[in-house]
């Protein structure tokens, strides 16, 4: 009797690291369908359950904490794991709010995200560190939260942190985690 592989599905933005992420994938024996946007999502978890999700945290204007929600409120049992280049403390404590099993910082390569699909639950022996919390760390993470807060609409987070639309873009490029 053959065993049915298992089902993935993969929520990113950008076709040509969609395409390597769902290759890699393949290659180890998942059943791989690809999204792009929440609505692709939606319409996929329809007719789909999936065991396995790696949903990126921004997907062009629409934040990727929507398809954590929507994949958790269709099975609370699937695996999933938020990849995001604009990693910050509040966007993760909300990804695991919603029902993110891991979050992670690009990059991250497919043995990252697989090792991230196997600790599902919490190590209470992580080491604390006791660093420090700089003012630019402080800043970044209020950003983020305000971010969050507006659904990733930039403008509207400017707005809100009373800076110009285009400071605040600039802000987030330099700091992306690439």
């Amino acid at each position: 009797m053959t065993q049915a592989l298992p089902y993935l599905v993969i929520v990113e933005d950008d076709p040509a690291f969609g395409r390597t992420l769902r290759r890699s994938f393949e290659r180890r024996g998942y059943e791989v369908m690809l999204a792009t946007s929440p609505d692709e999502l939606a319409a996929l978890v329809e007719t789909t359950r999936f065991q396995y999700a790696v949903v990126d945290l921004k997907l062009g204007t629409a934040s990727g904490l929507n398809c954590v929600q929507t994949l958790h409120d269709q099975d609370p049992e699937t695996v999933i794991v938020v990849l995001t280049g604009f990693a910050s403390i509040a966007t993760a404590v909300e990804a695991i709010k919603l029902g993110a099993a891991h979050y992670l910082a690009k990059p991250a390569n497919t043995d990252d995200i697989e090792d991230a699909f196997g600790k599902r639950e919490g190590n209470a022996h992580v080491p604390v560190e006791g660093r420090k919390t700089s003012i630019k760390t402080v800043e970044w993470e209020y950003i983020h939260t305000t971010l969050a807060e507006c659904n990733f609409n930039i403008s509207e987070a400017a707005r809100r942190l009373g800076m110009h639309r285009r400071t605040l873009a600039r802000k987030l490029d330099k700091q992306q985690v690439k």
